[in-house]
């Protein structure tokens, strides 16, 4: 395993990277209401990627066919966007984006409700949310990469909820994926000695129903076997001495 530790200048330019990020998931945010459809979505995304000076990382990345990931209802991740997916009132709606700015690659998601949605839908996407927070209070310089995926596990575990193992968070940098491989759940390993200078995009994928997962006909898209909803938060973060700088969170 090889993890780069990025230099001074490096951080800069993710930092710039997932600011733009940042700005992307915003708009697309604002965008999301019952009527639209996934390739909307896509469409917009791109268009606002590109007019942040930034390049869509996901567009032909191992042959995906848009800018934009996005998942509805039981799909995990990898969602293809349609003109024929059209989101309703009590949706939830996944979507993964990244961009390349300057030859360094940022990677966030972000689970959207549809207009009005159930209690319980709301629920697991703000513990997914939260999962991600538990999990980086372990992202710092000392600890060993496996605690991140302990906190998020056992947190949302301890909801009932069932969490993704065959999908993980990673590395990132110049590449999109990095060492090292970030999963979700505990361990029997400690993992790595986490060190400043280490940028990692971490993912909680987390079911409402079982873990269990299928890929659907179109060799991309990941739903849930029980067919239950489920949420994605993700954040490309950095490690420091002290606490982690989490460098997709939208900043006015």
């Amino acid at each position: 395993m090889s993890v780069s530790i990025k230099s001074a200048h490096e951080i800069e330019l993710m930092r710039e990277s997932c600011r733009r990020l940042s700005i992307v998931h915003k708009e697309l945010e604002e965008a999301i209401r019952p009527g639209i459809s996934t390739l909307d979505i896509d469409r917009l995304g791109e268009k606002l990627i590109r007019s942040l000076g930034g390049i869509p990382n996901f567009l032909h990345y191992n042959g995906y066919p848009a800018s934009i990931c996005v998942s509805v209802n039981d799909e995990v991740v990898h969602g293809i966007p349609s003109k024929h997916r059209i989101l309703q009132e009590g949706d939830i709606v996944s979507l993964d984006a990244g961009l390349i700015y300057k030859g360094f690659h940022s990677d966030a998601a972000r689970t959207h409700a549809v207009g009005k949605v159930s209690p319980e839908a709301q629920k697991l996407m703000d513990v997914t949310k939260q999962s991600f927070f538990e999990g980086i209070k372990y992202a710092k310089a000392g600890y060993h990469l496996n605690e991140i995926g302990a906190a998020i596990g056992d947190y949302a575990e301890s909801f009932g909820y069932g969490v993704v193992e065959e999908l993980c968070g990673h590395g990132i940098g110049r590449n999109l994926h990095e060492d090292p491989e970030i999963p979700n759940f505990r361990q029997k390993r400690r993992g790595i000695k986490l060190v400043p200078g280490m940028t990692l995009a971490v993912e909680p994928m987390i079911n409402m129903g079982r873990k269990d997962v299928y890929w659907k006909d179109d060799d991309w898209t990941v739903a849930t076997e029980d067919g239950q909803y489920s949420a994605h938060y993700e954040n490309t973060i950095l490690i420091t001495d002290g606490e982690p700088e989490i460098l997709t969170l939208y900043r006015e």
